[in-house]
């Protein structure tokens, strides 16, 4: 039984919800229970709508496994960068439904969706591993730079930068706010838009269209493997 997240299946669609404490950490056991949601998610060939708790999607890694050590830093790392590729390529759209903050590996899963739908509401959203001491690993810097508006790239990765809703928008993390009463409900006629669409083209036309990019990430998360991740105090 899922303990960190929840796996709903629709007729057109499925919902997986992030449900790890208070700051809904990306932890070992959340990136293995989305993955297997995105295995039945995928045999069913449904559109996927991941979300999080009220007021915040993901605030990032769990920094408990963070601060272990430097391996266990890097092993929790490729792990959540593997997951990326993985929604970035996954054959069937994926809707994200930012149900509030969206930090550090937060806003990567951002990154690594098809539609990103955010929460009006004073949130924050950006990658703040420059400003809490981490050294960007390669993967980050590539999924940030296929997916985020270039005049917001460098803001976003070494300035650490962080924006609210409407902001995140402009720099690429986010494609609609909507008032949280709105938030899954938009997310699920999207969903329904979206389950429209011819399957094979869809994922055919994704890896078509991803394909260099997706080619990099793969090459960064080999390269963060052979490095040292580097948090300073």
């Amino acid at each position: 039984m899922s303990e960190f997240t929840t796996y709903q299946q629709e007729e057109n669609y499925s919902i997986i919800t992030i449900k790890n404490g208070k700051a809904n950490a990306i932890s070992h056991e959340v990136i293995d229970e989305i993955n297997a949601s995105l295995d039945t998610a995928e045999k069913a060939q449904k559109v996927v709508i991941l979300t999080g708790q009220e007021g915040i999607f993901s605030a990032g890694y769990d920094l408990k496994v963070m601060t272990a050590s430097a391996e266990s830093a890097k092993e929790l790392v490729t792990k959540g960068s593997t997951l990326s590729l993985r929604m970035l390529s996954f054959p069937m759209p994926i809707i994200i439904a930012s149900s509030g903050h969206s930090i550090a590996k937060g806003a990567f899963l951002l990154l690594s969706a098809d539609y990103r739908l955010g929460t009006e509401g004073d949130f924050k959203i950006g990658l703040n591993e420059v400003m809490i001491g981490m050294t960007m690993h390669n993967a980050g810097i590539e999924i940030a730079k296929g997916r985020l508006a270039p005049v917001y790239f460098e803001r976003s990765v070494n300035n650490s930068e962080i924006y609210t809703p409407n902001d995140a928008i402009t720099a690429g993390f986010l494609d609609k706010v909507v008032p949280a009463t709105h938030l899954l409900p938009t997310a699920v006629k999207i969903a329904e838009m979206f389950s429209k669409l011819n399957k094979k083209a869809h994922a055919a036309t994704k890896l078509k269209l991803r394909g260099p990019y997706l080619d990099k990430i793969k090459k960064a998360i080999a390269l963060d493997i052979e490095e040292e991740i580097t948090i300073n105090s």
